[in-house]
C-alpha cells in the first residue's frame, strides 16, 4: 500500500450494518466447471435469501467481466487478477452487511485460497457444484465447449486448462443427483446454521 493512503475511520461498522440487517455477512462462494450450474443455483439461493429478507447480492462473470474486469482475457495471470477483484468486490460487500454470492469457474484450489484470504475465512462459504465434464458439454449452454474443442477458445477450463476440485467444500452440490430445488434447500439449511 502506497504512504500517502490513509485508511479512514468510518463510523459505522460492519456490525452496525450486520445488527440492522438482523444477519451476518459473509460470501457464499460457488465453484465448479461452465455449464455446471453454478449460476443457475446462485440465483435460486439469491431469490430465496431476498424471500426471506436477507441483504443479499450476486457476482458473476456476467455483471463483473462486462465492468470492473471488462480488460482481463483469460491468460493464467489475467485469471488471476479476476479472481484478486472479485475477491476485494466481495469483501466490500460483506463490509456493507450483504450476504454476497459469488459464482465463478475458479478452477484452482490456490486461486480460492487467495480468494479465502482476502475475503477472511471466517466470512468465505465454498460451495461445489459438482457435474461431470461429459455433462457440462452436454448441457453446453452457451456454445462455448463446442468452441474450446474447435480450438476457437483457448485456455478452457476442463478441455485445455485444468479444474482442481475442491476437496473439503464446506457444501458439495451434484448436480446430476439433486435438482436445482433441492440443491437450493441443501444451501438454505446450511446457511440456516450459519445465521
Amino acid at each position: 500500500m502506497s504512504d500517502n493512503i490513509v485508511i479512514h475511520d468510518y463510523d459505522l461498522s460492519r456490525n452496525d450494518r450486520n445488527k440492522r440487517n438482523n444477519h451476518k455477512s459473509f460470501v457464499l462462494w460457488f465453484t465448479g466447471l461452465s455449464g455446471s450450474g453454478k449460476s443457475t443455483i446462485a440465483n435460486q439461493v439469491e431469490v430465496e435469501l431476498f424471500k426471506q429478507k436477507y441483504q443479499v447480492y450476486s457476482l458473476d462473470g456476467d455483471n463483473i467481466r462486462s465492468g470492473i474486469n471488462k480488460g482481463l482475457g483469460f491468460t493464467k495471470e489475467d485469471r488471476l487478477e479476476n479472481l484478486r477483484r472479485i475477491a476485494e468486490v466481495s469483501k466490500l460487500f460483506v463490509d456493507a452487511g450483504h450476504i454476497t454470492i459469488a459464482a465463478f469457474v475458479s478452477p484452482l484450489k490456490s486461486d480460492r485460497e487467495q480468494v479465502k484470504k482476502i475475503v477472511g475465512e471466517a466470512d468465505f462459504v465454498e460451495v461445489f457444484v459438482d457435474t461431470s465434464l461429459e455433462e457440462c458439454e452436454r448441457r453446453d449452454v452457451k456454445g462455448l465447449y463446442k468452441k474450446a474443442r474447435a480450438g476457437e477458445i483457448k485456455n478452457f477450463t476442463g478441455i485445455d486448462a485444468p479444474y482442481e476440485a475442491p476437496v473439503n467444500p464446506d457444501i458439495h452440490i451434484k448436480t446430476e443427483q439433486v435438482s436445482v430445488a433441492e440443491a437450493v434447500k441443501t444451501i438454505t439449511n446450511y446457511l440456516n446454521n450459519k445465521f
